[in-house]
């Protein structure tokens, strides 16, 4: 009997138990064999060692939902990333961090008891298959309770799902350390970490965490910088620091199927010490981002602050800042920023005279359409704003002729009443 005859067979109820059973392992050798021949080869992660004797440091707490493994560590009070000390994340100005994020809800948030928060996962794309096989949590609380290590530098966890039926301790865990926490800190977590972590919670049928405010640090740097930026490229530039040896973020979820494969605890050494970092290197962000000293960030990042701060609508502090970033050198990008600013707070003569000084040095024509404004309804004189129109503006050429011919008639009334006669 042919294979489809046995199928139809079988989906009519016809053979026994046994032969249902044979028919359907037949199915399934079949469906292998295909997938085999199709699906390209998928190497082994390049482990640095294959080191019998590693043993990862974690250890194994007994809860009334499993076995949790967990590490611990105390950083130093002294402890810094690069140039940033950790410790500064607890003392930073909630206000400024909120303008930053343009998230009114951090404006009051104690970030000495914000949780620092990272996964490492089974994959990238998300979805209900991806697991987060290692979190990464940062406090200058203790979990143990009462006790702050404020004075003793960050406190440190990481838990580890060594098997996949391990994962609702380490859920259960993760949950009580939001509970306790003011506010959440990641780096993109508000796209990744977080919706995958409630969708690990609803898939165990697990109560998930309650809201809290939620800095992503990712949307702070991208405005600040004015770049798409990765943790350790930012480590690089701004925190003054490099690793060494380490696990590229491609390589995560591989080393975690060859250690669930193999057993090897060296697989994983490498993704741990990543995680580990990634957590530190938040809090020294926090810390820089949230001073109010100008010179913990370079000149040109301080123009991305002040465009943030104007954005956020805190004109005066977004002047303030545009103002120090001019004085260390950030030059022309600072006197564009600081006339935006100045217009948006009223001081139109400021704002003329500096976007003077910067059409005097370069090309743009967005400013240039931006002094053509100020020309127009503030010092009145529609022939000079005329002028730069016909230099080239930043407009869509319908609006374009719109404002050449208003400003013509304009122009022409003004002529007529004696009001601007310019010379050759």
């Amino acid at each position: 009997m042919s294979f489809r005859a046995r199928l139809a067979r079988l989906s009519e109820g016809g053979p026994s138990t046994a032969a249902r059973e044979a028919l359907l392992d037949d199915l399934r050798g079949r469906m292998r064999r295909v997938l085999e021949r199709t699906a390209p080869p998928r190497p082994p992660p390049e482990v640095a060692s294959e080191d019998p004797d590693c043993v990862l440091p974690f250890f194994a707490e007994e809860t009334e939902r499993g076995v949790r493994h967990r590490r611990v560590r105390r950083l130093s009070v002294a402890h810094r990333t690069g140039r940033a000390p950790a410790r500064a994340a607890k003392d930073v100005d909630c206000t400024l961090l909120s303008l930053l994020a343009l998230d009114p809800a951090l404006a009051s948030v104690d970030f000495g008891r914000a949780l620092y928060l990272d996964t490492e996962t089974t994959g990238l794309s998300g979805g209900t298959g991806t697991v987060a096989f290692l979190v990464g949590l940062a406090t200058f609380g203790s979990a143990e309770g009462g006790t702050t290590w404020a004075d003793r530098g960050l406190f440190v966890e990481q838990l580890l799902v060594r098997t996949l039926g391990e994962e609702v301790p380490m859920l259960a865990y993760v949950r009580e350390r939001i509970e306790a926490a003011s506010a959440i800190v990641t780096f993109n977590g508000k796209a990744f970490d977080m919706p995958l972590l409630r969708t690990r919670f609803a898939m165990n049928r697990f109560p998930p965490p309650p809201d809290r405010p939620h800095l992503d640090l990712l949307h702070v740097a991208r405005r600040v910088h004015g770049r798409k930026c990765k943790l350790t490229a930012l480590e690089e530039r701004v925190l003054g620091f490099v690793r060494e040896d380490d696990v590229p973020s491609g390589e995560v979820s591989g080393r975690y199927l060859h250690f669930l494969r193999t057993g090897n605890e060296s697989a994983l050494l490498g993704v741990v010490e990543h995680n580990l970092q990634d957590v530190i290197s938040m809090a020294a962000l926090v810390g820089l981002y949230g001073s109010n000293d100008a010179t913990d960030l370079a000149a040109e990042d301080l123009v991305g602050v002040a465009r943030t701060l104007k954005r956020a609508g805190s004109l005066d502090r977004a002047f303030d800042v545009a103002n120090a970033a001019r004085d260390r050198g950030a030059g022309l990008e600072a006197l564009r920023a600081r006339a935006a600013i100045a217009r948006a707070r009223g001081d139109r003569d400021l704002a003329l005279a500096d976007l003077e000084t910067l059409l005097a040095e370069v090309d743009c024509p967005s400013a240039r359409l931006d002094l053509a404004k100020l020309y127009e309804h503030h010092v009145k004189d529609a022939a000079r704003a005329l002028d730069l129109v016909g230099q080239g503006v930043a407009e869509p050429a319908p609006a374009v002729e719109k404002r050449r011919s208003r400003l013509t008639r304009k122009a022409q009334r003004q002529r007529q009443a004696g009001l601007f006669v310019r010379k050759g």
